[in-house]
């Protein structure tokens, strides 16, 4: 997407004044832009994850974890920080760096009815095990006619960092996406981080759990109701995180941030944006795109995957040739491009 918007936006004046509108907006804008209340009580997503863990671990004993140092290191991320002490070794079980082993052990737990929550250090390594969430996890209540379920939650970071390469820097949500019995979910703020892990562990099928080392840090605000251990939210539904008449942006993960910055700085050119964060990859809410893109006729997708055969070109085959001819126009991307190239740079 950078690179395309060089090619049109070149290295002259209008990108640079693209971002010099950006830097002042974005921190002066935040808040307003992720339309919460200053009220609520504000959590980081890493804590939002950890208190998630918790609670389903206190109220399901079948709940547990494995992975690499999430036990006496208390997590990569620090994650699941105090759990070991809370639920001793026998829950939460620190492994040898050996991903297909200790992935493959958790998918035959969960052939037995408990419920194991997987943590890779990054979503990179899951390649060591592709097999066992794949032909095993997704697979095996399809093969067994309904009788197996695989009730386990696979969960890491996923995307690019800050200082890391290309084989740590892949965005997978495409990749698990395109896989019928897995579910796969992408979570933003704090609220979805709790909200959702909440839901994967307690779903009857396997749940691939994308989250964003970047993210960890952030804080945002949160409801009560968000804070009672009750609080699940929905798979299969999007958010809109913002509402607007003009043109629909669909984000999930990180790049939602990236969009509301970038709806921001188009409410000032006249231009209203709806921001869709789309919280499940698999199973996508269609509906809630449809629906959008129905109201605004316009519809951009943000993703920090590969292109070709990604989030985004499910999403805009979604829609009828009318409205695919409305989104491919050149003024339309002359018209947005230089928004969210100042948002990626």
């Amino acid at each position: 997407m950078l690179g395309a918007a060089r090619r049109q936006l070149g290295s002259g004046p209008m990108l640079g004044q693209v971002l010099r509108r950006l830097r002042p907006a974005a921190a002066a804008s935040t808040e307003a832009a992720r339309g919460y209340s200053s009220a609520a009580k504000e959590i980081t997503v890493r804590d939002a994850l950890n208190s998630a863990l918790d609670e389903e671990m206190s109220a399901d004993p079948s709940v547990f974890l494995m992975g690499e140092e999430v036990g006496e290191y208390q997590g990569a991320y620090k994650i699941t920080k105090g759990l070991l002490d809370k639920y001793g070794p026998d829950r939460v079980l620190d492994t040898p760096i050996t991903e297909a082993g200790f992935t493959g052990i958790g998918v035959g737990a969960a052939y037995q009815g408990l419920r194991p929550v997987i943590e890779f250090m990054t979503f990179n390594f899951s390649m060591q095990a592709i097999d066992h969430i794949i032909n095993s996890a997704a697979k095996s209540n399809y093969m067994s006619a309904g009788q197996i379920n695989v009730p386990i939650v696979f969960r890491g970071p996923n995307g690019a960092a800050a200082g890391v390469g290309a084989q740590h820097s892949q965005c997978y949500a495409a990749w698990f996406a395109h896989v019928p019995g897995l579910k796969v979910l992408a979570p933003y703020s704090s609220e979805d981080a709790r909200g959702l892990l909440k839901a994967a562990i307690r779903d009857p099928d396997p749940v691939v759990f994308l989250e964003n080392e970047l993210l960890y840090g952030e804080s945002f605000p949160v409801s009560d109701e968000v804070l009672d251990s009750s609080f699940a939210l929905p798979i299969g539904k999007a958010k809109i995180e913002r509402e607007g008449k003009d043109v629909t942006i669909t984000a999930f993960s990180k790049m939602v941030g990236y969009a509301l910055q970038a709806a921001e700085i188009l409410s000032k050119e006249g231009i209203s944006a709806e921001v869709i964060n789309l919280r499940s990859i698999r199973p996508l809410d269609r509906a809630a795109i449809n629906a959008s893109v129905r109201k605004t006729n316009r519809l951009v997708t943000l993703e920090e995957g590969f292109p070709q055969h990604g989030v985004g070109a499910e999403i805009w085959f979604s829609f009828s040739p009318h409205h695919i001819n409305n989104l491919c126009s050149k003024n339309y991307f002359n018209t947005y491009m230089p928004y969210f190239a100042a948002c990626l740079l």
